[in-house]
């Protein structure tokens, strides 16, 4: 299992360690969501993938604003 240091994530994050680690761990919940016989992932750790997607620039991700509720 590699090891990733809060840098390499802040790398890809736009500086923000926090950042990159909830892109991860969303991307992480998603690759999970898929069917384990058509992932191309199969038994793989999935938070490892996605941290090594992210820090490797091959995830790209944006930044949405929060939607206000209406009161």
């Amino acid at each position: 299992m590699k090891v990733f240091t809060p840098f390499e994530v802040a790398e890809t994050a736009g500086g923000n360690k926090y950042l990159g680690v909830l892109v991860a761990a969303r991307y992480a919940r998603e690759l999970n969501a898929l069917p384990l016989d058509t992932s191309p992932y199969g038994a793989d750790k999935l938070t490892t993938r996605a941290l090594a997607e992210l820090t490797s620039g091959s995830l790209e991700f944006r930044l949405v604003k929060r939607r206000r509720q209406a009161s």
